[in-house]
């Protein structure tokens, strides 16, 4: 009796770290965000694919196999991102002609990035930030304010602008999908042994996140908005803040990083980091 009732408990899988109201019930990934948010993902990752891409891209993905320069496949990305979504051709994508085309038919995933990296509470924020929810069910929790209750002002205008933010463009979520597709490719070809990488971020007090629980004096499990930027430098981490936090965040939890596409970010070594739930160190210098 008393090895059944162990063979019972053990059975019982432990309850989610994500807190349900951090998540959607379903998404366009493999893994769903309960699991994918959790603190067990942050401590045991595995890859993350939205449904279809790497199928749908199959050739792409081919042709960079046989570029043993990274130079060359950014490169070569680039191009088919160009030609796959008339990046260069509006009016073909479905523009109206004579000088008539709405203005958001340029936007493109290189300005999303270029956006964020100005300004994560823009409107290129809002719409990778509900990118991020329909492809991983991550619900985001800050922009421009707390999002928390969903029946504020501030949820209201998050909306409107992630929406306003997606009219009239060419097939700009796709986009996404494949810029992160092609992000965990480089990932992987480049860093094949590793699973994780240290990154940090300036700040100036511990509750500016949402804390689950303190594990010790330096140690916190956090709950981070569901898109983050973090910097593989510590000293340019100490810019922004008094203290630092450090995190160790799976690879497959990285959508861009600056070096991924030469010459479309600079400075500071940005990692664009999906969120959920973390263990992160906070120190000084």
């Amino acid at each position: 009796m008393e090895n059944d009732r162990q063979t019972r408990h053990a059975a019982v899988p432990p309850p989610p770290t994500l807190p349900a109201s951090a998540r959607q019930p379903i998404n366009r990934c493999n893994l769903p965000a309960v699991i994918l948010g959790s603190l067990s993902f942050q401590r045991h990752p595995v890859a993350l694919e939205i449904d279809g891409i790497r199928d749908l891209h199959a050739g792409l993905f081919q042709m960079l196999d046989g570029l043993p320069e990274p130079l060359d496949r950014a490169q070569r990305f680039m191009d088919y991102m160009t030609v796959r979504f008339l990046l260069d051709e509006p009016e073909e994508a479905g523009s109206m002609p004579n000088g008539t085309k709405p203005a958001r038919i340029k936007a493109n995933y290189r300005r999303l990035v270029r956006g964020w990296s100005f300004d994560s509470d823009g409107r290129e924020g809002a719409v990778l930030k509900r990118w991020v929810e329909s492809r991983f069910g991550l619900l985001a929790r800050h922009h421009a304010g707390s999002l928390l209750d969903r029946h504020s002002d501030g949820y209201q205008r998050y909306l409107y602008e992630g929406s306003r933010g997606l009219y009239a463009t060419n097939a700009l979520e796709s986009q996404l999908d494949l810029l992160y597709a092609y992000c965990q490719y480089e990932l992987v070809r480049t860093q094949p042994e590793q699973t994780h990488v240290s990154l940090y971020r300036g700040i100036n007090r511990i509750d500016e996140h949402e804390i689950l629980e303190r594990a010790d004096r330096s140690r916190y499990r956090v709950l981070l908005n569901n898109l983050n930027s973090f910097t593989r430098e510590r000293e340019r981490a100490d810019e922004f803040g008094d203290y630092i936090l450090e995190v160790a965040v799976p690879l497959a939890k990285v959508f861009f990083y600056n070096q991924l596409l030469p010459g479309l970010l600079r400075g500071e070594d940005e990692y664009v980091v999906i969120g959920g739930v973390y263990e992160v160190r906070m120190s000084t210098l």
